[in-house]
Formats: structure tokens, C-alpha cells, sequence
């Protein structure tokens, strides 16, 4: 069996690394197909597998907008054939709505759209068509000339992403990441629900909130009380409860146990995040400060200024680094989203 995965184009990279980072963690054993840039299809996915997967992408992915089990591929030409071949009692209760969304295509939506429609009622008794929230949505993607038929088995909350910006929560603070993008930290980080993970520069918890919600364990800590208190304010808002938070230099830091992932986005050369550090010292002294704090199998992803070379000081702290993406922020300032494996012999 297969799922449809319609993906961000906001970015060229991140959402198919952030797919295949979830698929890693959660142990989804799927074929990864590049249609097109944003299409990418999961294939041969075991039948008893097939909606566990589907719910698990739905609930995670950031930078995914849709995933759907595919019915069928077909074609502009043979739609007339190949619709009324599904059985439709399959996958629609009561009522239904169909969409199309294009891909280097030139096919009408509305009129595709209104032809499927027909098409499904001529096949199938006791539904009707209801465009304004409906029970089943049909999701077909035009690409070229082909036709892909898909269906919604689980609703994406496409309201979280706006609901939690930063200056919709109880404590803002200026320059904070967008949930969209802490999200996807968190899923590079390969987190699963239960594990335990730390931003040891919370600022107003945003990455910490998209980590809860995933159902991770949570650690915060920033050098100023406003903020940790700030994280917590921001926790308690959107309904997370397993965290704590801390008041203290990143430099102090001796968890109580170790974690599974560090994600975070570090004040970028400002003296301040540590209290005495100038310059691009703050990110080798936070290598050393959380090495130790990791588990031997963690990861770190963090976010950092191009104008600052990483490497040589994750080498010689004891850390690798595996993948690094880049988005450009304004004319001279690329933020670099890094994942960063832990080292099992340090030398």
C-alpha cells in the first residue's frame, strides 16, 4: 500500500529530510518515490501498517501539508474508466468532497473536480457531496498527465501552525523561531514520545512546545530567569505538563539524566548568552557543556549563522555533523539548521 504525501516547497530540502528523519525514528519501513518537487509517494508499506503510518506523519511533519493513502494512479484520459472501478464504500461515509491540486499540470480543477464528483455518486448509494467540511475528502493530484487518487483518512491540524506563532502566545519575546521550523527541528532530531529533550537557550520555549506536543519529556534552561519563567508560562498555556525548566548558565549544566536529543536555536555571537563569552566561543563551550549530558546515541540539531564554522569545534568536542541545510533569512544572514550526532569514541 502507498501514501501521498504533498510537501512544502517553501524550502528544498528540509521537508523530504524531515520525512525521511520521522520515518528513521518511528521505524517506517516505506519505499521514498520523488515524484516532484513536493510530491514524494511512500510505497510498499505493509496493509496492517498502512494507517499507523499515516497517523504518525500526520501528527509530526511540519513542513508536510497532506498525507493521504493512495487509491489508485491514473490518468487525465482514463478517469472515466478508473474512477468507477474503486469501490468507493471503501473509504466514504456518508459524504464526501473532492480536490485537485496541480502539479506542472494544466487539467480545470473545478471542472475535474466536478466530474469525479459525478462520477463516485453514479458508484455509489446513500452519499452525497458536501464541499464545506465533509466526512471523506477524495484528494487528487495532477501532475502532467497523470492522475494520483488519494484519500484523507486523517485530518492535519492546519491551525496549529498559526495558532502557536510567537506573538500569539501568553509570553513573547522578539526574535523567536516560528513553530514551523522548531517543529522540524525536533522531528530531525529523531525524538520519539516518551524520550527526554533539552534546549539549553529556551528563550520562550517554542521549540520546547513542538516537542511537547509530540509528547516528548522536556528540559529548558536559559541564563535569565525572564525567560525560563516565560518558557514555563508559555507551557502551561498549550496544555504541557511533563517539563522543567531551569535559571542558569549553559556551562553549569549536570542533568539528572541523560538526554536523547538537545535541540536549540543559541543567541548567534551576542556576549550575553552566556554572561562572559564573546564571539563564536559560545558555541564550542556549549558543545562541551552538553556532550556529557548526552546520551551516547543523541542527537543534537541546532540552528546557527553561516558566518560561523561549526565543524572543527563539534570535531574536537566529540561530535559529528550529518547534515546541515540552509535558509536565507535577509540579504546578509543564512541561518544553518545543523543535526549533529554524538560521537560513540571521543577522541
Amino acid at each position: 500500500m502507498e501514501l501521498l504525501c504533498i510537501q512544502s516547497q517553501e524550502h528544498p530540502e528540509l521537508p523530504l529530510a524531515e520525512l525521511k528523519a520521522v520515518m528513521e525514528c518511528e521505524n517506517i519501513s516505506a519505499e521514498i518515490d520523488i515524484v516532484s518537487e513536493g510530491l514524494v509517494i511512500l510505497r510498499e508499506i505493509p496493509e496492517d501498517k498502512i494507517d499507523e503510518y499515516n497517523l504518525i506523519l500526520t501528527k509530526r511533519l511540519a513542513y508536510t501539508h497532506e498525507v493521504h493513502q493512495l487509491i489508485m494512479k491514473s490518468s487525465i484520459e482514463n478517469l472515466e474508466e478508473d474512477i468507477p472501478s474503486i469501490n468507493w464504500p471503501d473509504y466514504i461515509s456518508e459524504n464526501f468532497a473532492v480536490r485537485v491540486k496541480r502539479f506542472k499540470s494544466e487539467v480545470d480543477t473545478v471542472a475535474t473536480e466536478r466530474r469525479a464528483g459525478a462520477l463516485i455518486l453514479d458508484n455509489c448509494e446513500g452519499i452525497k457531496v458536501k464541499l464545506r467540511d465533509p466526512n471523506s475528502l477524495v484528494r487528487m493530484v495532477a501532475i502532467e498527465n497523470d492522475i494520483y487518487i488519494a484519500i484523507e483518512k486523517f485530518k492535519l491540524n492546519k491551525k496549529h501552525f498559526v495558532e502557536t506563532k510567537p506573538h500569539k502566545r501568553p509570553f513573547f519575546y522578539p526574535g523567536s523561531m516560528s513553530p514551523k521550523l522548531a517543529r522540524c527541528m525536533v522531528n530531525l532530531s529523531r525524538v520519539t514520545a516518551g524520550d527526554l529533550l533539552l534546549d539549553p537557550f529556551c528563550g520562550t520555549g517554542g521549540i520546547l512546545i513542538e516537542a511537547g506536543i509530540i509528547g516528548c519529556k522536556l528540559v529548558g534552561s536559559d541564563i535569565y530567569w525572564k525567560m525560563k519563567n516565560g518558557t514555563a508560562i508559555n507551557l502551561d498555556y498549550y496544555g504541557i505538563t511533563d517539563y522543567r525548566t531551569f535559571n542558569l548558565d549553559v556551562r553549569e549544566l549536570k542533568m539528572y539524566e541523560k538526554v536523547a536529543a538537545v535541540v536549540t536555536d543559541p543567541p548567534y555571537g551576542i556576549s550575553t548568552s552566556t554572561g562572559d563569552i564573546e564571539g563564536d566561543n559560545i558555541f564550542k563551550e556549549f558543545f562541551i557543556a552538553i556532550y556529557d549530558n548526552m546520551k551516547d546515541d543523541a542527537y543534537l540539531c541546532m540552528a546557527s549563522p553561516h558566518y560561523v564554522d561549526l565543524k572543527p569545534m563539534a570535531d574536537e568536542t566529540g561530535f559529528e555533523i550529518v547534515e546541515q541545510y540552509g535558509i536565507k533569512m535577509h540579504r546578509s544572514l543564512t541561518r544553518i539548521i545543523s543535526v549533529i550526532r554524538k560521537k560513540l569514541d571521543k577522541e
